[in-house]
């Protein structure tokens, strides 16, 4: 699919939003669209409006519901199940869908996943493997699992049915609130921001945010091509794939202009006014984009609609005092 610049993702992403619909109809929330004056959090550009998406309150904690979902719904499942390697979101959401269609599942995680994503995923009936200093250790023995046992692999951000099913979250906000003017949106391996910007394409201006310490997306951008990058820091155990998603590298090439890159005591400090302020507990890659207004690495123009992502909500609650 790669390269194909005559494919129909909009129509992906509406395929995927209707077998969701009528196959699993109970599984996702369609999470609530808040719309805040800027001044509320911290904005003084006139009438400025910011929409928060609160996919974090998706019951598997993500956004990587719908992409999962989406994944096992369009394959035949094995009497293996489905497996998956991932830093924790994307095993969560794979679990509790595989959970939810009666299938089982082995997630593989890395070292740097916190104890609160395992506990989630064995209570969610997954088999979990933590084993190897980051995701891409984790992805390495899943694939050689995968190939022993003929599981259905889930790729944390990197398939087809992946992109299409996050970009159904770019959908459900065209619904809610019709276009926004501007997205701000986290990157890790980039299967939101693919599916943001398969959708949107460039009826809104779809902006990437990324860690300093994990620029997938913009190391990719100056070398020309996905490159392999050292990832660490605050966001790593959530956006810590090494290289941005073959997909997403299509999709943001045609689709997306801005790339920006955030310090972690930036990202910290959003992610503690998002709780201290409005209550929303969210783990690191979802205050990225907040910290991009706060910081001022993005200038929103007047009057301009502002949608934020907060993408989820795998958090250690201690982590927030």
């Amino acid at each position: 699919m790669s390269g194909d610049l005559q494919h129909d993702w909009r129509g992906d992403v509406e395929t995927a939003a209707r077998r969701i619909r009528e196959r699993a109809p109970h599984f996702l929330r369609e999470t609530p669209l808040w719309k805040l004056p800027g001044r509320a959090l911290g904005v003084d550009t006139p009438g400025v409006e910011v929409w928060l998406k609160l996919e974090h309150l998706q019951a598997s904690g993500s956004f990587k519901a719908r992409g999962m979902m989406n994944r096992l719904l369009a394959n035949e499942i094995p009497a293996s199940g489905a497996i998956v390697a991932s830093g924790g979101n994307a095993g969560i959401a794979t679990a509790a869908a595989a959970q939810a269609l009666g299938v089982p599942c082995e997630v593989f995680l890395p070292e740097v996943s916190p104890e609160a994503k395992r506990a989630r995923l064995r209570s969610l009936g997954a088999r979990v493997v933590v084993g190897g200093a980051a995701y891409a250790d984790a992805l390495a023995a899943c694939l050689q699992r995968q190939r022993e046992t003929g599981a259905l692999l889930t790729h944390a951000y990197d398939q087809p049915e992946v992109v299409a099913g996050a970009g159904t979250l770019g959908r459900e906000i065209e619904q809610q609130g019709g276009l926004p003017d501007a997205v701000l949106v986290s990157v890790g391996g980039g299967g939101l921001i693919g599916g943001l910007a398969a959708w949107f394409e460039r009826r809104s201006r779809v902006v990437a945010l990324e860690p300093e310490r994990a620029p997938t997306l913009v190391r990719a951008r100056e070398a020309g091509e996905p490159v392999d990058v050292e990832v660490g820091g605050i966001a790593a155990d959530s956006l810590g794939a090494k290289r941005i998603g073959a997909i997403a590298w299509e999709l943001t090439q045609r689709h997306v202009r801005d790339a920006l890159l955030l310090p972690d005591d930036a990202i910290r400090a959003a992610q503690s006014w998002l709780w201290k302020e409005l209550k929303l507990a969210v783990e690191p890659a979802a205050a990225l984009p907040l910290a991009a207004l706060q910081t001022g690495a993005y200038v929103p123009r007047e009057g301009e609609k502002i949608c934020l992502i907060v993408c989820g909500a795998n958090v250690d609650p201690a982590t927030l005092a």
